[in-house]
């Protein structure tokens, strides 16, 4: 058991993808992903959240799965690194899971916690910065972003908080802003920013993982899944608005905030993120060519955002050759070192594209 756990610290690897329903949950993964044609949709997929995932290990003819929390437990250094064990202990501090929402609703409006604030009020280290990827989109697709240049802070907590006692439904439109979604665009969201998805985009979530601590400021009036009103969290929402990200702030500083790196023969790389003060960096590469790629002593999360198939490779041939497909995630321990990705399969000849995330060095973050 524990000399698999060892090799899975040492080679790319995928968690056992987790499915859920939701009020506001689409139809585009249950085609993807060939899932239950039955089910009536899918809002989430938690495809790397090892409190939430399993890890399936094959020993000859026998298979076994497991949380995949324990291999955070057992072997954080090889996993983790050094440097990102020391800051976060056992902990896996990057989360990629999916949203879908064609054909389905938006998501409620929320809001994350500063870092203050979940110190103080939930005695956590660090909050849940997050961005939003986009997948895909229908045309009239759109995410919710930042308060509207001039919102008064009192008149829109006022009207959230008639609008979930019952009273008039919220004026959104009046007070926050919906920006156009389109397939590619990243959208950056640090804790404090009002936010949501809207309906008709599949979202590649990448955040922190300090759990759950999501604020809803409104969902819209309607029931969950269970028939009743799900719950909200104004009086904690109101405590951590940032109110200056307004409409020129959020455009300027959180959308698309794409700054070419290198390029090469075939091949770029791009920096999409995050946000200064969030501890999580994105880089994008476009390519149809082979990749090298180094974790530099960090855990590695990717996901195959362009492309249908690719092959994660060994230069030295530590680890056996690693097939991953679409809208997949996959983690590189940081025990890995050089790897490489190609094009496989019916992608050979194409333009393929991965994002990746780590966690950035401490002095780098603003």
């Amino acid at each position: 058991f524990h000399a698999g756990l060892r090799q899975v610290a040492r080679q790319p690897f995928r968690v056992v993808p987790f499915f859920d329903p939701g009020v506001w949950g689409g139809q585009w993964m249950k085609h993807q992903f060939d899932l239950d044609p039955a089910a009536a949709n899918y809002a989430w997929c938690f495809d790397c959240v090892p409190e939430e995932n399993s890890l399936l290990m094959r020993f000859g003819d026998v298979r076994i799965e497991i949380p995949a929390l324990d291999l955070v437990l057992l072997y954080p250094q090889a996993l983790l690194g050094e440097a990102v064990y020391a800051r976060f202990g056992a902990e896996f501090p990057i989360r990629f899971d999916l949203l879908d929402t064609v054909g389905g609703q938006n998501l409620s409006l929320q809001v994350h916690p500063t870092p203050p604030y979940i110190r103080q009020q939930f005695g956590m280290t660090y909050t849940q910065d997050e961005s939003y990827y986009i997948l895909a989109a229908e045309p009239e697709a759109s995410v919710c972003l930042g308060v509207k240049t001039g919102t008064q802070p009192d008149e829109m907590t006022a009207a959230l908080a008639q609008a979930g006692q019952g009273g008039n439904d919220f004026d959104d439109r009046r007070f926050i802003n919906h920006l156009p979604a389109r397939r590619h665009d990243h959208f950056l969201i640090p804790a404090g920013t009002v936010h949501c998805a809207g309906a008709g985009s599949v979202v590649l979530e990448i955040s922190a993982t300090p759990y759950i601590f999501t604020f809803k400021l409104w969902d819209w009036g309607r029931l969950g899944l269970d028939g009743r009103p799900r719950p909200l969290h104004l009086h904690h929402g109101r405590e951590v608005i940032d109110w200056q990200r307004d409409t020129a702030w959020v455009t300027r500083e959180l959308v698309n905030r794409v700054e070419p790196v290198a390029a090469g023969p075939g091949w770029q790389e791009e920096r999409t993120g995050l946000h200064p003060g969030q501890f999580i960096e994105t880089r994008r590469h476009w390519f149809s060519v082979p990749v090298l790629h180094h974790t530099e002593g960090r855990v590695n999360v990717l996901n195959l955002i362009e492309g249908e198939e690719a092959v994660v490779e060994s230069p030295s041939g530590h680890f056996a050759p690693f097939v991953v497909h679409f809208a997949e995630t996959f983690i590189i321990p940081a025990a890995v070192g050089a790897y490489r990705i190609r094009p496989s399969g019916r992608s050979l000849g194409q333009r393929l594209g991965t994002l990746k995330a780590w966690v950035r060095e401490e002095e780098t973050v603003c």
